[in-house]
């Protein structure tokens, strides 16, 4: 408990020498798109405690990926999965020893019409739509959930020719906001977020598909950039912990 205490003491302390605009910087986080909103959450109040600015993209993590190794000059990456941060950290673009799970995903299967959809498994049997949208499952490992719930419920060949595939889960949700598909496997995080009524989506059974631990990592543009490195603490503390449960991830 003492040295509990003590962390938390010098957790403070290293905020407010932050405070000071001598050392207010810019940190360049990369996000997979379905954390992006918790990460503005996590943001503001980050910027708040420490007077330093955080530029964020969000995208794919396969993508990102693809533009860390081509030179991308991000600080941070929070990452959809634990493979790209551990490849980044074997091919030396990231620094080893920095990567952690910040958060463990949840998927959900959306329709815009619940007068007509069943929250259940049962959903994916229904001849009742043509189209279901899953994010690319090379790029996104929230797609390759989504495949692997579509295999293990034994309804993968019946779907193959309704899906219609997104670049990253956020496209993926507009897909079905904006009607171009019936249903969706989408971010339990993104129906939250939404406040999408609860009639409206099946949480999908864990047992269904692989853990989706999701892995933040410091890259080397980001060594030696304290902003950097006070945001990654920052994401372990307790405050963050408690942001990223209330958008339905386990820590």
């Amino acid at each position: 408990m003492m040295r509990r205490g003590l962390q938390k003491w010098l957790f403070g302390c290293v905020f407010l020498v932050c405070l000071d605009p001598v050392y207010a910087a810019e940190v360049r986080v990369a996000v997979a798109s379905n954390f992006l909103n918790p990460l503005q959450e996590i943001v503001k109040s980050y910027q708040v405690r420490t007077g330093n600015t955080v530029r964020v993209s969000s995208g794919s993590s396969g993508k990102f990926f693809a533009q860390i190794r081509a030179g991308a000059p991000f600080h941070v990456l929070l990452s959809a999965d634990q493979d790209i941060p551990l490849k980044l950290e074997n091919e030396g673009l990231a620094i080893r020893g920095s990567r952690f799970t910040y958060g463990l995903g949840g998927l959900a299967l959306w329709s815009r019409r619940p007068e007509a959809f069943t929250p259940s498994a049962q959903a994916l049997s229904s001849a009742d739509f043509r189209k279901i949208a899953v994010a690319n499952p090379k790029l996104a490992p929230y797609g390759r959930a989504a495949v692997e719930v579509m295999s293990n419920l034994g309804v993968a060949d019946r779907l193959k020719e309704k899906i219609v595939e997104g670049e990253n889960i956020s496209q993926t949700f507009q897909f079905v906001a904006t009607g171009g598909a019936e249903l969706g496997f989408v971010a339990l995080s993104q129906v939250i977020s939404f406040k999408i009524p609860r009639e409206s989506y099946w949480i999908v059974s864990p047992n269904l598909y692989s853990p989706i631990r999701q892995d933040a990592i410091l890259l080397n543009s980001g060594k030696g950039v304290d902003a950097a490195e006070v945001f990654l603490s920052y994401l372990k503390s307790d405050e963050v912990r408690a942001m990223i449960l209330s958008y339905g991830y386990g820590t």
